[in-house]
Parts: C-alpha cells; structure tokens; sequence
C-alpha cells in the first residue's frame, strides 16, 4: 500500500486489535489467538500488552490490508468505531461513486420517512451494522438509553420528531464515506429492510431522483428471498462531457487540427453547413432550451420564437433526402412533446463520432465503425443516447440482373450492424434501433403509439419528466 497515511492508519487499527486479544487471552495462548487473528506470534516482551504491541509491529505493511479484512470479518476484535474506521480505511483504496452533500440531503428530504419507520426494527439493525450507534447510559437512578440508538428510537421511532433528513445529520451520513452511503441507501431498500415490494420499489423511486444529478441509479439487479434486490450503478457510462458537438451534416465536414495538445479543432465547412455546439454540458444533459439559447445567441435571432422556427428547419434539412423514416422519427418526436420540449433532450441528427482526413477506399471500410449516428440525445447524468433507423442495407443486399433485383438477407451486411452497436455499446452509448418497417408514414398512428410508448418508458429510465399535451 504507497499512502504512508493509509498504511498509519491500518497499523493502528491493528494494534488496537492486538491489545484486545491481549486483554481477554492468557500468556501461555496469546500467541495461538493472535494467530487466529491474522496476527504473527510475538518475539519479545515481558508482558501481555506489550507482546500484543510487538506482533502488531511485525506485520508486513503490504499485508496490513488482508490482515484488517480478516479482522473485519471475524467481527470480534474492533470496536464500533474501530471497525467504522477500519472499514473507510479499506474502502479509500477501492473507487466507489461519488455522492456529494447536498445530493445526500436531497435524497433524505425525498425519502418517505413512514416506510421505514412502518419497517423501523429492521431498519434499526441495519444502522446498527453501518454506524457507531453507542451504548444506554444511567440517568438519576432511572435507566434511559443516552446513546445515538437511544436518540434514535426515540425521535424518529416513538416521538416521530425527526425528518430523514434530521436523522442523516445525527447518523454522520452526511458526512460518512460513499461506500457507506451507498450501503446505506442499499440496504435502506432491500428486502432484509422493507419487507413489502410495493414500499421497496417507491423508496427506490424516491432516492433515483436526486440520484439523476451524478449519473447514479439504485437498479434492479436479481432478487433474494422473493425479493427484489437493488444496487447503486453509475449511468453516466462515459468519464467526462463532450468537448463540442459536430452535427447536423449528413456529409463529411471538413475539420482541421489546430491545437493536437489542447485536440483544439477548426471547422472549414461555412457555419450552416455544419453545426458545433461548444458550450459546457451540465448534469442535465443537453436540452432543448440550451440548443436553442446556443442557436439564438450565435445568429442575433432576438424573437424566441423566429429562434425555435429556424433551429427547427435547420436541424431538418440536415436529415438525408433519401431517408424518409429517419425524418418521421424527427417530426413525431418533436409533435409528440411540442408542449414540453425545451426541457427534454435536444434530438441531434447527424452526430459525428469519428472522423477522418482520407476516405474509406483509403483507409478500409472497416476502419471506423459507426462513424455517424443518426440521432443522439445527451441525457441527465452523463447519459448519451443514440436512435438509428436501419433500413434494408443494414441486413441485406439488392441481387439479381437489371430489372429483376431483389433484397436478399446478407450475413456480413447485418454482422456489420451487429458490430456498430457492440462498438458503441463499449464506448458507453446507449443504442436504439428502428427498423423501417416500423415507420411507415401511411402508419402514422401507429407510429406515433409505438414512438410515445418508447420514448416514455426512455425518459422514465433516465428520471426525465415528460408530461404530455392531452388533445
């Protein structure tokens, strides 16, 4: 372990541990218990303690963290608070996601405190594994539990004066470790917790929310017991935000490097042709309202509406002519949610995701794979969402003489296919694909049923309120 401090830390945890053994053993078995701890037997010392010291010291610093584990595991020679210690020590080395403070109290005030308080002595014993919660004191000759469990059960449990929130701050949770939080938060709904699924499912509902901002979810993950269980995974599958935005050219823009430190790049194209959006990406996502805030800004447009028109109508003509599905896609999305659309994710046709200065004759035609994606949304929490509207040459190919050609399916063709959304997939994009079939325009209820049902459920799964018009 390199941390000088970690290792400090480990080692008097340890030692602490030792001088329990010590304390409980006699001389003739110290050895034989430290043993049983992970510990070497002692080389010197005229006493207990200070044997216990000396085996302490002897161990190696690359073992301290195997030795503290065990220790953790054995659950016998830590104190609450040792244990507490020892447990963040070890998970400083681990890389767990960030949840930073007011994203805590943000999911305290969403909690609904009455489903725990409905399950509060299982909700108690899980404190009880993730917190110092002391023990009762005496008062004037009266027994009355002083400690933070006696706190506790008596104002959140009994009195029902304390909020989640109020109860985070006395817990330290606030403050606590992510890996800690996140157990927490984990265990907070899981079946050992709150025996009744319908609760579980809204306390998880309740905490994904908040949860939205760094790209974090509690998501179903398998069940136990005939419960469901839930684990804290990141949803922002990308480290980082776009630096800028090459779209809305169905053509290969010409770029030039200017910067190849900074990956500073210029854009040749005349400023419609190709259009870069360069401006931070918040936690949000990229909204409609940015895009259009962006559009309205770089072209002096001072109606709002003229500004919505123009972006509309720009954004549309850089859709193929030959790709009447794709353009269906468009229209529907932007129908569908007319009423609620600055604040959803801006539909960005003719994203450009790799690039390159020769031509594929050059450079192969497996060379880049998905080198532009039809739609991207970029969602709350870092998500990145691509729709492709695959046609015929996607899984076949035309056969057959002059006049009697026919599609016919075509193996590599649909691998192809296969291997763009693998490579998108890896890269951390979320890949949608519509066939044409289902977005005919003489469909066109149907097509709109099919694209609400998706986009609802879409929007849901990233925590994205999108209430529609009624007519």
């Amino acid at each position: 372990m390199a941390d000088p401090a970690a290792v400090e830390r480990l080692r008097e945890i340890v030692l602490k541990a030792a001088s329990a053994i010590a304390s409980v053993s006699t001389a003739a078995k110290l050895d034989e218990d430290l043993a049983r701890a992970g510990l070497p037997p002692s080389v010197s010392g005229d006493s207990k303690p200070k044997r216990a010291a000396n085996s302490a010291a002897l161990v190696p610093a690359d073992r301290l963290r195997d030795v503290v584990l065990g220790l953790l595991h054995q659950d016998t020679w830590l104190s609450p608070q040792d244990r507490i210690t020892a447990q963040d020590c070890i998970w400083e080395q681990e890389q767990h996601p960030t949840i930073e403070k007011r994203t805590r109290r943000d999911i305290a005030r969403a909690v609904p405190g009455n489903i725990l308080a409905d399950h509060y002595p299982r909700f108690r014993a899980l404190l009880g594994t993730l917190f110092d919660l002391g023990q009762g004191q005496i008062f004037l000759l009266q027994t009355r539990d002083g400690s933070l469990g006696g706190q506790i059960d008596r104002h959140f449990h009994h009195n029902d004066d304390w909020t989640v929130e109020e109860l985070f701050d006395a817990l330290g949770a606030v403050d606590a470790s992510d890996r800690r939080f996140a157990l927490l938060l984990e265990g907070m709904v899981s079946g050992a917790t709150v025996t009744d699924e319908a609760a579980q499912r809204q306390l998880v509902e309740a905490i994904n929310g908040p949860l939205t901002v760094p790209g974090l979810e509690l998501r179903e993950t398998g069940s136990a017991d005939g419960y469901p269980v839930f684990e804290l995974v990141a949803t922002r599958a990308r480290g980082g935000r776009p630096k800028q935005l090459i779209f809305g050219s169905s053509r290969k823009p010409d770029l030039r490097l200017i910067d190849a430190i900074d990956n500073d790049l210029e854009v040749l194209d005349h400023h419609d042709d190709v259009l870069v959006y360069d401006r931070p990406i918040g936690p949000a996502g990229l909204r409609w309202r940015d895009l259009q805030t962006w559009w309205q800004e770089t072209h002096h447009i001072e109606d709002d509406a003229e500004a919505k028109r123009q972006l509309w109508q720009r954004l549309g003509r850089s859709l193929p002519r030959n790709a009447p599905h794709q353009t269906l896609l468009f229209v529907e999305y932007h129908e569908i949610y007319s009423d609620v659309l600055p604040d959803l994710p801006a539909l960005l046709p003719e994203v450009w995701r790799h690039w390159d200065h020769k031509t594929v004759k050059e450079r192969g035609k497996d060379a880049l794979v998905q080198f532009r994606m039809d739609f991207l949304l970029l969602a709350p929490g870092g998500a990145r969402i691509v729709l492709e509207v695959d046609g015929q040459t996607h899984y076949a190919s035309e056969q057959g003489r002059r006049g009697e050609r026919r599609w016919s399916p075509d193996g590599d063709r649909y691998a192809h296919t296969m291997a763009q959304t693998r490579d998108l997939g890896l890269a951390g994009y979320e890949v949608y694909r519509f066939g044409t079939n289902e977005l005919e325009e003489e469909d066109k209820d149907e097509v709109r049923a099919m694209l609400t049902h998706f986009f609802d459920n879409l929007f849901r799964r990233h925590r994205i309120a999108a209430p529609r018009r009624s007519n």
